[in-house]
């Protein structure tokens, strides 16, 4: 039968011999994935006569080599009992047992039968051939993400503060932070991965046109106007919940006002300019009640219950004046309004005096025209003093930004409380001024707190970023995931750092069966590697470790490893897991090939595959781990796993 098939699908090619162009477009007519780098070393290997030609017979050496997984046929053998066909009740078992789907009757599995099996004679006889076996378990289907958590399924009703919101630090920065270029494409990009927390430095331009740059740098500089248009352009691409745009603002009043001109006629409908129905609420709306909405990040004049009053009145042209005491350096660090870099006035420029600009006491008055801060409604940009001060006198649509540095030191020294202040209030995490280079720090160790708006440099790709990409691809990717119950009650005594309750424990075992088409070494002239898998759980420092398997020698093609790892993970709402191949250089330097980072609750359980994403995030299908996942509540049995 299967036979039969493969000749069917090949006749139109099977006069003579095909040459390499020909196996491409073959492979592509059966719907086999390939890499052309292993296609093009296997062909070679297989033109014994190096005339650029193959035979059939050849080709069919092609075909098994790049489509007949031995490792998924030893799993269809082993629940066919004549090792050439699934019946429908083989299959149900297959799924109820191996791939953790007890729901699974005889009507879902003579879907997939539908759906994959490519022989017809064994689709009228509702069988499964291992073609359509190994097309059902290398499919969408078997991907290891879950289905369900590919759409919004979360309760999107509760108030912003309850939420980590995927947010970008210097969204116009496409490289350094001193010398390199803002462009537009920054905040593209951003919102085109689901960022629902833009960051715009605002500064007076010429002409009396607002300027977006990176401050006191050589960073070139774009129109504000413009940068507001692409916004506009691309809010709501990708995610329908509201976007957060923080203005760090050192213009003028006058070009304040030509600020807050652009963004009421640019954005028009999509601005939040009042609350619902004029009135003044108790807390944050949520996601849901602000669905295609704007709002603006900013200092502001007064209350909100004082901008509510004036709104009847035509208050554009007043300017208003917020004097802020003498901070110390640190605070002044943590103020996102003061100058980030010293001014350069030639690329190697070294700034002169006692200490760098941003780290000297002063006295500072920012004027802010009202027309800005009556658009300021839901993210007033508050001084962070301590969480003491906060809690009584922080109001609830007030939010702080704290940098990296600060906001470590206090997670330490003061976790639960910390989690307390982000209970009530929108806090947003950014990077320390010494990152010149645009470098990332470990978001988890701010999510660990519930700090919603962790905002880091999307320009800049590494173990970071990942994190940042694979935490938001729950949810439906809608750049919104609700943090778990005990980041949330006002109540909690949750910390990171001393668990005294149990947090939804797990046991979590991973067998790493396969590798599938694995990107060559960089360093190779052939499709050679020595993979190595290092899978890396990122969570609570008690959950953070890694394990690496063996090393399988030149095999990047189809190594196989059948290594079991087991993991007990005590926070697994908040816990990453992080899959890493590297190829081994020497016992002391490996070689990135690729990654995938994922929710560990956002893991399907059975046999599943992993894709395989490069540094820059893009994916190198069908570049792939093969694995069996098995993940338990920690109270029960282990011996379910076994």
């Amino acid at each position: 039968m299967e036979a039969k098939w493969f000749l069917s699908i090949c006749g139109k090619f099977a006069k003579g011999k095909i040459n390499f162009e020909n196996t491409l477009e073959l492979l592509d007519k059966l719907d086999i994935p390939f890499d052309h780098i292993h296609v093009k070393y296997i062909f070679k290997a297989s033109d014994s006569l190096k005339s650029g030609t193959i035979t059939l017979d050849d080709f069919r050496g092609i075909y098994r080599a790049i489509a007949h997984r031995c490792e998924i046929h030893e799993i269809f053998k082993t629940h066919s009992p004549n090792h050439k066909i699934l019946q429908l009740p083989n299959l149900v078992e297959f799924l109820r047992r191996e791939q953790f789907q007890p729901e699974t009757d005889e009507t879902t599995a003579s879907q997939l039968i539908a759906k994959f099996e490519p022989i017809e004679e064994a689709k009228r006889n509702k069988e499964m051939t291992f073609e359509g076996f190994l097309r059902y378990m290398t499919s969408e289907d078997c991907m290891i993400f879950k289905n369900e958590h590919r759409t919004v399924y979360q309760d999107m009703s509760r108030p912003l503060c309850e939420y980590f919101i995927s947010s970008s630090h210097n969204t116009y920065l496409i490289s350094d932070q001193l010398v390199g270029p803002s462009h537009l494409w920054g905040y593209a990009s951003a919102l085109m991965k689901g960022c629902r927390c833009l960051e715009i430095d605002c500064w007076d331009g010429p002409s009396k046109d607002p300027v977006v740059y990176h401050g006191h740098t050589l960073t070139s500089k774009i129109s504000f106007k413009t940068v507001i248009q692409v916004i506009n352009k691309y809010a709501f691409l990708v995610s329908d919940y509201p976007l957060l745009l923080s203005l760090d603002n050192h213009c003028s009043p006058k070009q304040q006002e030509v600020i807050a001109d652009y963004l009421t006629s640019i954005l028009g409908d999509k601005l939040v300019t009042s609350t619902a129905d004029d009135r003044i609420p108790t807390q944050l709306p949520s996601p849901e009640s602000l669905k295609f909405k704007i709002i603006i990040k900013n200092k502001k004049l007064g209350t909100l219950e004082e901008t509510l009053a004036r709104k009847d009145t035509d208050s554009h042209g007043q300017i208003g004046e917020f004097e802020e005491e003498e901070t110390s350096d640190e605070e002044q660090d943590d103020d996102p309004s003061h100058p980030k870099q010293p001014l350069l006035k030639k690329r190697h420029a070294h700034w002169k005096g006692s200490g760098p600009p941003w780290k000297k006491k002063r006295m500072k008055k920012i004027k802010i025209a009202l027309a800005l801060s009556e658009l300021v409604i839901y993210g007033k940009s508050r001084k962070f003093v301590s969480f003491e001060e906060s809690r009584e006198k922080q109001l609830f649509y007030e939010n702080n930004s704290i940098s990296e540095a600060k906001a470590r030191k206090l997670a330490k020294q003061k976790a639960n409380e910390f989690v307390q202040h982000t209970v009530r209030f929108l806090t947003r995490i950014y990077p320390k001024r010494t990152r010149t280079n645009s470098s990332n720090y470990n978001p988890q160790e701010f999510w660990n707190v519930g700090c919603q708006l962790v905002a880091l440099n999307f320009q800049t790709s590494g173990v970071q970023m990942d994190l940042q990409t694979g935490k938001f691809l729950d949810n439906g990717r809608c750049g919104y995931i609700l943090k778990p119950e005990y980041l949330r009650s006002k109540n909690t005594k949750f910390s990171p750092y001393d668990l005294t309750e149990n947090h939804h424990r797990v046991m979590l075992t991973i067998k790493l069966i396969s590798g599938h088409q694995l990107p060559p070494s960089s360093l190779s002239r052939t499709n050679k590697a020595d993979p190595v898998v290092v899978i890396e759980i990122y969570g609570i420092p008690e959950d953070q470790t890694k394990q690496h398997s063996c090393v399988v020698k030149g095999n990047a093609l189809c190594p196989r490893w059948n290594e079991t790892f087991t993991f007990n993970v005590q926070a697994s709402e908040l816990a990453l897991v992080r899959f890493v191949v590297e190829d081994q250089l020497s016992l002391t330097s490996n070689d990135f090939l690729g990654q995938y980072t994922l929710p560990l609750l956002s893991m399907k359980k059975g046999y599943h595959q992993v894709p395989l994403f490069s540094k820059l995030g893009v994916s190198l299908h069908p570049a792939s781990l093969f694995v069996h996942i098995c993940m338990f509540p920690a109270t029960q049995m282990w011996k379910a796993c076994q």
